[in-house]
């Protein structure tokens, strides 16, 4: 638990990750994810609770040193010294533990070869998104945290630290990452947990989450002129194939098994109830849906 004055940021979190997984956690701003990592990490000390990492608890002694050579931590912002140079940035990292990667194979981690002599502030945001990585990883961790890693990267930084992190998984290690992304921990995570109002509403592997749903797509449509869909709420439910239907301020949302049969049934409703459609998509069901079916709200919101 963790509280700010009469804000409390973690209400009460209870996970365990084994070793040689990597786990999300997923929420809007203000959910508690980084407050929960950064305890985690001991960054941050609880008001209550126990905290265990790698069998150790934080101290503020030889224990809690010993813990942090075993740690990689990349932070949600991390301000690097723009007048060093990558490999100076990279150096001066390394000097911090006892048993550290050699310059050239952390540059090789995160594909920086080509950039060791470029000055930080001369770096993309992709650029400096895996600089912050592989100072993170110049350690040998065995636990990697990663706060919002690719959070403003274009697509092909996001992929290209993606496989960074693939990499690092590959070699045994347990990564612990926080995102908006749900493609991002989709394709990652062997389990999430989603958090919001600082408390963990569900977990499990992203594909029983989204199975949960009970079907398998999601259609979302919106109403010409602005109506919304008071007064069909029922008739749109018992339309074949549909699992759950959700209005909200500009789309109403319906999980549903067969897009097939759905589309044509609602679109026949729709023209015998005289409304017009403005909008109509359809798409996978993802793990952004399982949090909008358990909060009402998505979270790209806040």
């Amino acid at each position: 638990m963790k509280r700010y004055g009469d804000v409390v940021a973690v209400a009460g979190v209870d996970l365990a990750v084994p070793r040689g997984e990597c786990f999300g956690l997923l929420g809007p701003n203000g959910a508690g994810k980084t407050t929960t990592i950064e305890i985690l990490e001991g960054l941050t000390a609880p008001d209550a609770g126990d905290v265990e990492v790698l069998g150790l608890r934080w101290d503020g002694g030889a224990g809690g040193h010993a813990l942090r050579e075993r740690l990689g931590i990349q932070l949600q912002e991390t301000q690097l010294a723009e007048k060093l140079t990558v490999e100076e940035t990279v150096r001066l990292f390394r000097s911090f533990y006892r048993d550290a990667h050699t310059l050239e194979e952390v540059l090789a981690m995160v594909g920086l070869e080509e950039k060791r002599r470029a000055w930080v502030s001369r770096l993309s945001g992709g650029q400096k998104q895996r600089l912050a990585v592989a100072c993170a990883l110049v350690s040998r961790p065995e636990l990697l945290f990663l706060d919002e890693p690719t959070t403003g990267l274009d697509p092909q930084s996001r992929r290209q630290l993606w496989e960074v992190i693939g990499r690092f998984r590959a070699g045994g290690g347990t990564v612990l990452l926080t995102t908006h992304y749900m493609e991002e921990a989709e394709r990652l995570c062997d389990r999430v947990a989603i958090m919001d109002h600082g408390k963990v509403i569900t977990h499990g592997t992203p594909a029983a989450l989204i199975a949960s749903l009970g079907a398998d797509h999601v259609v979302e449509f919106a109403l010409a002129g602005g109506m919304g869909a008071e007064g069909l709420d029922a008739e749109i439910a018992a339309l074949p194939g549909v699992r759950a239907v959700r209005p909200g301020a500009d789309l109403i949302s319906l999980t549903v098994a067969e897009v097939h049969r759905v589309v044509p049934a609602l679109m026949t409703l729709l023209e015998r109830r005289g409304a017009e459609l403005s909008l109509l998509s359809t798409h996978h069901a993802t793990l952004e849906d399982v949090f909008v079916a358990l909060t009402g709200r998505h979270l790209r919101d806040a």
